[in-house]
């Protein structure tokens, strides 16, 4: 008969047996924002979904984030910083981040949602501030004979132009907007970190960034931790942490398919070579900036 229930038992999904607690993982990986047109980043409207499912499973005693990101876009950082926030809010779940290789600038944003940040000895987390760049392009088209033509109506619609010399007055208003989004971001990081913080503010903010351990120290972090030694010691030996991926479905899959590289469009030809390459020379910048 013990036979007949063991097996019967091992039939049953692990996370709907007796004594099994559930924490629902959802992986955030990735560059934030749009890298190019035809290859987008993480955003809201990508997460969105299998954040709700993950908050969606019954019982569930937390949620647990795992995040890898080297930051992007500062308006989809925090706009799926606010959305994992409020459906914490809502299911009264808390969530558990777990830092991979990096959790800097808005990947660090998006980890601050969070109710404790774990992360590796290697992790890189923080990089609390903002860049922004661009090339110059004046003496390349002066020597090789192009005159720039440019029609615009508004005294600023020009702002930046790479092909224009660099206007001083046009730096200082791009800064300007800069030191607006900094302190947004400064403002988030204290509201969700709060007294944890062990660093004064012309340290942690001003765009570096540390190692785990480091990071720990500075408040950054509440722990060096893997998810799943974490969540054992938590929620037991037992615990059941099911992968919560976005959808796979014939339309999902129709409507969210990137053009490859080698994309064959109707005509035969080649489609998206110089986007996916610009792509990917841009995402590999972004993860260079941290040695990943």
């Amino acid at each position: 008969m013990s036979r007949v229930k063991t097996a019967l038992t091992k039939l049953i999904p692990r996370r709907w047996r007796r004594g099994t607690s559930v924490v629902p993982v959802v992986r955030l990986s990735g560059v934030i924002g749009a890298v190019t047109p035809l290859r987008p980043g993480m955003t809201l409207a990508g997460v969105a979904r299998t954040l709700e499912r993950a908050f969606a499973v019954a019982d569930a005693k937390a949620v647990a984030l795992v995040v890898n990101s080297p930051g992007g876009s500062p308006v989809q950082s925090r706009q799926i910083y606010l959305r994992i926030r409020q459906l914490s809010r809502e299911k009264e779940i808390p969530v558990l981040v777990f830092v991979e290789d990096v959790a800097a600038s808005g990947g660090y944003m998006i980890a601050c949602a969070g109710d404790e940040i774990f992360c590796d000895p290697s992790s890189i987390l923080g990089s609390i501030g903002v860049v922004g760049g661009g090339f110059g392009f004046t003496e390349l088209i002066r020597k090789i004979g192009v005159e720039r033509r440019l029609y615009t109506a508004g005294e600023h619609k020009a702002t930046l132009d790479p092909f224009l010399p660099e206007n001083p007055d046009d730096v200082a208003r791009l800064k300007a907007i800069q030191r607006e989004i900094h302190a947004t971001f400064i403002e988030l990081v204290k509201a969700s970190r709060g007294g944890r913080l062990k660093g004064a503010d012309d340290l942690l903010f001003t765009g570096e960034y540390w190692a785990g351990e480091r990071s720990v120290a500075l408040g950054l972090a509440d722990g060096i931790g893997d998810l799943r030694s974490t969540l054992r010691a938590r929620f037991g030996d037992k615990v059941s942490t099911p992968l919560i991926a976005p959808s796979t479905g014939l339309l999902s899959g129709l409507l969210g398919r990137k053009a490859g590289a080698g994309t064959l469009t109707l005509q035969g030809g080649m489609a998206g070579m110089p986007d996916e390459l610009i792509s990917a020379l841009e995402t590999r910048a972004i993860w260079a900036r941290f040695g990943l």
